[in-house]
């Protein structure tokens, strides 16, 4: 078996530049130029495994961002232009997700004909493994049409899609066309990558003090999906879109970790365009921010532990140059007393008087970031309402932002009683260049309340857009129809509208240097702005999408 498949081994992100020595001859998965994956031998695991290895070395966890409008982005309006009529001819788009029912009619041509490129499914170790990886099974698109055209699909190409959330993501971005259904994708003439993730590791999950049952994904399966994508529209020789519907919390929230930096490295490309959901963490009071300017120079954060959250984790990062104590009271009041920032410790609390176990580190900086950061990751919680107290030994001034798991990994009754809404946008969407996509209900122009929220937690300018998100229409498994509300759905609406453009810039010659960074910057310029708002802002960034309004001008240069 694969070291990257094995439970038995951890995962760590390295750098590629140092990736040689270390290796063995089958312990370095490469992910890219800048990261490669070390595989290590688990053990005896511990907690506390985080802690002798750096919290940056281990993939951040994902989760899902979604659960009709194309006239209100003005899609219809340039496809009925006779001199525009972009349908995304030529483009490819990337689905990196939960798979695709390829057997789908939104996935089709009218003869029944795939227009998937090819599926490269993480899970199947069965099938032929795609060139410079080394697990997985590859479909390509001569497989796939031998699978429609035959009476037994799956028994050619066995990928499916189990959970739908993949299939509605594709199917919004570029569906076909169904009439009866009042259905039809952004782009109905580009043609697929569709990546389908194996789910993160056990021993990942178990590290980050996330239940068994949670459906995730880690980083370092997104970062190999990206790079399969590239490296099909590289073959293929065509412009590329990278759609991202997935989200996590971990991390300082300023663009920093591995897959962000990936995909702004990529953006920058010409022909090389990615669009990320900025996440649901809006509303569900999962972040709290605190600054301190007087004395006395600590803070009580006031957490609420529900019933059914048994096992999570807690981030607190704090701004330079202070160093922050944690003193972390049960709802009887037992207490740790307060935990000085080290360098590499992990310490372990168990509660006298209930079940609790806490381990903490408390990193005076973390590598990726040179920022403290306060691990805390709880076992069999009391219910009821926490205190930690953070605290400056120096007595100066302090400030800190914190955040709980995104997404299915906590249940609402777990929040900050004291929330803030802010700085909820979830990774990758706080990376720079990418486009980040807020959601809204295009019914009556409203932010959806659960949007991720900017700026990140260095100031910079996200969201970068909204677009519509509320029960739009999509495809689910099985020929059904359905609706799909989230960042998700906006974010693979956006996605669609940068097809668009490269087709009209690239495909059609217009300008074939164009990168998925000036297209970004391009939707902005053409964005719909509210007189009633100032722009840009950190709900809906820099306005709605509009791409009618891009052409516009350029047809007026």
């Amino acid at each position: 078996m694969s070291k990257i498949l094995d439970n038995n081994y951890y995962d760590l992100i390295i750098s590629t530049a140092l990736a040689p020595t270390y290796d063995t001859g089958d312990n370095i998965t490469y992910l890219n130029r800048q990261n490669s994956l070390l595989h290590i031998p688990i053990g005896n695991a511990n907690p506390c495994d985080l802690g002798r290895h750096s919290y940056s070395s281990f993939p951040t966890l994902f989760t899902l961002t979604s659960t009709v409008s194309l006239e209100k982005s003005g899609v219809n309006t340039v496809q009925q232009n006779p001199a525009l009529a972009l349908f995304g001819s030529g483009v490819l788009v990337a689905i990196i997700d939960t798979g695709i029912d390829y057997r789908h009619p939104a996935f089709q041509n009218s003869d029944g004909t795939t227009r998937i490129l090819s599926i490269w499914d993480q899970t199947i170790q069965t099938g032929t493994i795609p060139d410079s990886f080394n697990f997985g099974s590859e479909y390509s698109k001569g497989q796939i049409n031998e699978a429609l055209s035959s009476e037994d699909p799956l028994s050619i190409v066995p990928s499916t899609d189990l959970n739908g959330h993949g299939t509605a993501m594709a199917s919004i971005l570029a569906g076909s066309p169904n009439q009866e259904q009042s259905f039809r994708g952004v782009v109905p003439q580009a043609e697929f990558i569709i990546v389908k993730l194996k789910e993160a590791k056990e021993n990942l999950k178990a590290v980050y003090f996330v239940p068994e049952s949670a459906l995730c994904y880690q980083e370092s399966d997104i970062i190999l999906g990206t790079r399969y994508a590239v490296e099909i529209a590289a073959n293929a020789n065509r412009p590329l879109v990278i759609c991202v519907a997935l989200g996590s919390s971990q991390g300082g929230h300023d663009g920093r970790g591995a897959i962000s930096a990936y995909l702004d490295h990529l953006t920058l490309l010409p022909g090389t365009a990615s669009s990320v959901a900025a996440g649901n963490e809006g509303n569900d009071q999962r972040h709290y921010f605190n600054s301190t300017a007087a004395p006395p120079y600590y803070n009580d954060i006031e957490l609420r532990v529900g019933n059914n959250d048994t096992l999570f984790s807690m981030e607190i990062w704090s701004y330079s140059p202070a160093r922050l104590t944690i003193d972390i009271s049960s709802p009887n009041r037992e207490s740790t007393q307060p935990i000085f920032p080290t360098i590499n410790q992990c310490r372990r609390f168990s509660f006298i008087f209930n079940q609790t176990t806490i381990y903490v580190n408390n990193i005076i900086f973390e590598e990726e970031t040179g920022d403290q950061l306060i691990l805390l990751r709880f076992s069999n919680p009391l219910p009821g309402i926490w205190y930690l107290r953070t605290q400056n030994p120096e007595n100066e001034p302090f400030s800190f932002h914190s955040w709980l798991p995104a997404g299915p990994l906590l249940s609402n009754e777990t929040f900050f009683l004291n929330s803030n809404p802010d700085t909820t946008i979830t990774s990758p969407g706080n990376a720079r260049h990418p486009l980040t996509v807020a959601a809204y209900n295009q019914n009556n122009d409203s932010i959806l309340p659960e949007s991720g929220r900017g700026y990140t937690r260095t100031g910079q300018i996200k969201p970068d857009i909204s677009a519509p998100g509320f029960q739009i229409t999509c495809a689910v498994p099985g020929n059904q129809y359905g609706t799909a509300t989230g960042t998700g759905a906006a974010a693979a609406h956006a996605a669609g509208i940068i097809a668009m453009v490269f087709e009209w810039a690239i495909v059609r010659g217009n300008y074939i240097r164009m990168t998925g960074n000036d297209v970004n910057r391009l939707m902005i310029s053409g964005a719909i702005r509210n007189d009633a708002y100032s722009y840009p802002n950190n709900i809906w960034g820099y306005g709605q999408v509009e791409i009618n309004r891009l052409f516009e001008r350029f047809t007026n240069l």
